[in-house]
């Protein structure tokens, strides 16, 4: 049974994970830019911004459709209307499951249920397992991200990595990471919080469990705080920065701020105050580091006063780094799913734009999901 997988650039990392889980039960998923490309099954990982530059292509397909990621994962009645297949959460272990049945031609009868797989017209059978992170590496033959920690604690209104991987922090053991960092030059890492790493509750950062971790690193290039493994605003303290400055080799340290308002903070359920955004603004400036600060204009029930404050937070970032701007997408699965984001007020998208032609500013405040 030849398997495929559709390359898409914003599923690199998905695909790098997946083709080593796959591997290990002996299933090579061969990237392919088009299912005309051939085979006999197609895989998917799609985000809610891409899946419907891909509903014609999957509906349409010859082969049999496997389509996971995050938009799936929230949507999965929606989009099992096209795909014959539905992965739904983490697929480490679902999707070879699935390919077996598959293989052993069990996958086409209607009765056949895999815990974790939607399809068209049968009950979803809830996934039966967490992935345990050392079990599969973050790559093989195709290289990607390490990962070090799955699941999120906080109730972010317009997040869905709750949605996909839970609200309980694993870690991937100190040791493996260190391992897959020694086979890059320039190692990087994806996690929610990498402040966070360690951490039982992940409420709280456990500085001697990062400090083992960052101390027990090759001697090449560690990329750590940055992106893709931003980190939390109050876990942005004297010890964790300086664990950055001695180990690491990011000269900025990137984290979210969403809001310069604490009332749209506490309605999002983010779960730090603006206080503690201007403290890690503080502490970066007092190491060293320079601040990458993301924040979100458009929340519904942001006020004038509400945005014209995050406005005020954008401008003393831009004093020593960058902000990274956002419009609100109100992504399927989560709390603010189906809302409508408030318009930009005019002189704020004056005042942005300004602030980017100077390069203080990055990112998009205009469009709409």
């Amino acid at each position: 049974m030849r398997v495929t997988w559709r390359f898409i650039a914003a599923a690199r990392n998905s695909y790098a994970a997946l083709y080593a889980a796959a591997e290990k039960y002996g299933y090579i998923l061969e990237p392919v830019d088009s299912p005309a490309d051939g085979g006999d099954v197609i895989c998917y990982s799609l985000n809610s911004l891409d899946y419907p530059k891909y509903v014609d292509e999957i509906r349409s397909a010859e082969q049999i459709t496997i389509v996971g990621g995050p938009h799936p994962s929230a949507c999965p009645e929606e989009v099992s209307e096209i795909a014959d297949y539905v992965v739904v959460g983490e697929g480490e272990r679902t999707l070879p499951r699935l390919l077996a049945a598959l293989e052993a031609g069990e996958g086409e009868g209607e009765d056949t249920t895999i815990p974790g797989v939607a399809r068209r017209g049968s009950p979803l059978v809830p996934v039966d397992h967490a992935v345990r992170l050392d079990a599969f590496p973050s790559f093989s033959r195709m290289k990607g991200y390490i990962e070090l920690s799955r699941g999120c604690p906080f109730s972010c209104a317009y997040c869905q990595t709750p949605c996909l991987h839970g609200r309980r922090m694993r870690h991937r053991s100190r040791e493996a990471i260190v391992s897959m960092a020694e086979k890059y030059q320039d190692a990087r890492f994806v996690t929610p919080n990498a402040f966070a790493y360690g951490s039982a509750d992940g409420r709280v950062p456990d500085v001697e469990k990062l400090r083992r971790l960052l101390s027990s690193m090759p001697k090449n290039n560690i990329y750590f705080g940055t992106f893709p493994s931003e980190v939390r605003p109050e876990f942005v303290i004297q010890e964790t920065a300086e664990l950055v400055t001695e180990f690491c080799s990011n000269t900025k340290l990137h984290f979210g701020a969403q809001s310069g308002s604490d009332a749209v903070l506490r309605k999002m359920g983010r779960g730090h105050t603006v206080a503690d955004v201007y403290s890690a603004l503080d502490t970066c400036k007092k190491v060293g580091l320079t601040p990458v600060v993301d924040v979100i204009f458009g929340f519904p029930f942001a006020s004038d006063e509400d945005e014209e404050a995050t406005l005020s937070l954008v401008r003393e970032v831009t004093r020593y780094g960058t902000a990274h701007v956002h419009y609100l997408t109100p992504l399927p699965g989560t709390p603010l799913a189906g809302s409508t984001p408030r318009d930009i007020l005019p002189e704020i998208d004056k005042q942005l734009g300004k602030l980017a032609l100077n390069g203080r500013v990055t990112g998009y405040w205009h469009d709409k999901f």
